[in-house]
């Protein structure tokens, strides 16, 4: 027999209501905040002499905390680990509870390198501790990704032309360099092949730049970009040792003086997009996952038709569902939207600016539903709500002030990470 239905009176339906918000409200207290964490170029530190630096002074103060909105995007400071180092590239291990940052230094105590960071993150508040610090084997390290196996860091030193392979300990922590390989080759020319009409944009064709470095999904390769070379070199990686052996053939060659600077896999990993600094453009390559051969396929402006002028290429990413690429373009101060098509070519969709100067990278929140620019010259953090129909980029209204941000990672504390 069903039961009767007893009638609420309203002050029993009033505080039923009230018990069970301030249950949701205990229940969303406990969840834990959406971390931000922002790395950015700095002054240098006082036991550097000035000569020895080959940046020009920061307005970051190192790694730089935001709790954000879930709803609206926003970020509002709550931390700030202090260091004078350049912490200009950050990423997690792969149990999120250690964070890692390149530092775009040329000195590393009497050692012509900069170093890598470890940092313990308590999760509760996102907080940062020191764990160690390591020589990264090259003047300015630019660029650091983890190895799918979890076990080791890659870095790309950039200044140093150079990358090595850090091992990462049972407590988070780094260990001395496991593997280290100095690029070398033609250098190519000042002009880039593929410059737009006009263009005067010359940044790294005065040496070896590595500019980025990270394994395929399988982790079997490794794949890294040297800018002066006009090269996206491929490397077997034995996940055992921590070592790089060049693979056969050991790298493909762009227009002279495109200059590589980074690259995104699409998400079927079949697909590669290499993003070219002073050529302005996008480079579709096909990817064989059992040999790491790289085939290109297409070129594609990051511009808008029409541009005539100077620019620098940072940042491209792919959208996790695979159907948008976004190109940052400095000195336009855009960010360009591609669609990608059912065989991986890309279509200009629409640009979008940044509302800040130099954006040097970019990045989705967790849901993929906002897109954080970050202003290096503009000192600022812009925030931008994604359409996930068309690709579209539609500024919020909120910024975070930051000085010369160069990298922002979230982590999810009311998930672990």
């Amino acid at each position: 027999m069903t039961a009767p239905t007893i009638p609420l009176s309203r002050r029993t339906f009033l505080s039923t209501a009230l018990a069970a918000g301030a249950a949701l409200s205990v229940q969303a207290k406990d969840q834990g905040p959406l971390i931000a964490y922002v790395g950015t170029f700095t002054s240098p530190l006082q036991n550097m002499k000035a000569t020895q630096v080959d940046l020009p002074p920061g307005n970051g103060q190192g790694i730089h905390l935001f709790e954000v909105n879930r709803s609206t995007g926003a970020m509002t400071p709550c931390g700030l680990y202090k260091t004078g180092v350049s912490p200009n590239c950050l990423t997690f291990n792969a149990a999120r509870t250690v964070l890692y940052s390149t530092n775009e230094t040329d000195h590393q105590g009497n050692n012509e390198a900069g170093s890598v960071s470890a940092f313990a993150i308590n999760p509760k508040d996102g907080q940062l501790t020191l764990l160690n610090s390591v020589s990264s084997g090259g003047k300015g390290p630019t660029y650091v990704s983890l190895h799918p196996s979890g076990r080791f860091l890659l870095v790309a030193n950039y200044f140093g032309g150079s990358m090595s392979v850090l091992p990462i300990k049972a407590d988070g922590s780094l260990g001395e360099a496991t593997d280290f390989k100095q690029d070398a080759g033609t250098i190519g020319p000042k002009k880039a092949t593929n410059a737009p009409p006009g263009s005067f944009a010359f940044s790294g064709h005065d040496g070896t730049h590595s500019h980025m470095i990270a394994a395929d999904a399988s982790g079997r390769f490794v794949l890294s970009v040297d800018l002066g070379l006009d090269q996206i070199l491929v490397w077997k990686f034995d996940d055992q040792k921590g070592t790089l052996t060049p693979n056969d053939p050991p790298h493909v060659t762009f227009p002279a003086g495109d200059g590589p600077r980074h690259f995104a896999f699409h998400p079927n990993n079949h697909w590669l997009y290499s993003l070219q600094e002073e050529g302005s453009n996008i480079v579709l390559l096909d990817y064989d996952t059992d040999n790491g051969r790289l085939t290109s396929r297409q070129t594609i402006s990051s511009l808008p038709p029409g541009f005539a002028g100077s620019n620098f290429c940072s940042e491209i990413l792919v959208s996790a569902d695979g159907r948008f690429v976004y190109a940052g373009n400095r000195l336009h101060d855009s960010i360009g939207v591609f669609a990608v098509g059912k065989d991986g070519t890309l279509t200009f969709v629409s640009e979008e600016w940044t509302h800040g100067d130099y954006p040097r990278s970019f990045n989705f929140d967790p849901t993929g539903e906002f897109f954080y620019s970050l202003n290096q010259r503009g000192d600022n953090v812009a925030v931008f709500r994604i359409d996930r129909k068309t690709g579209a980029l539609n500024f919020t209204g909120h910024y975070a002030a930051v000085g010369n941000p160069s990298s922002i990672v979230f982590l999810d504390l009311a998930k672990g990470g």
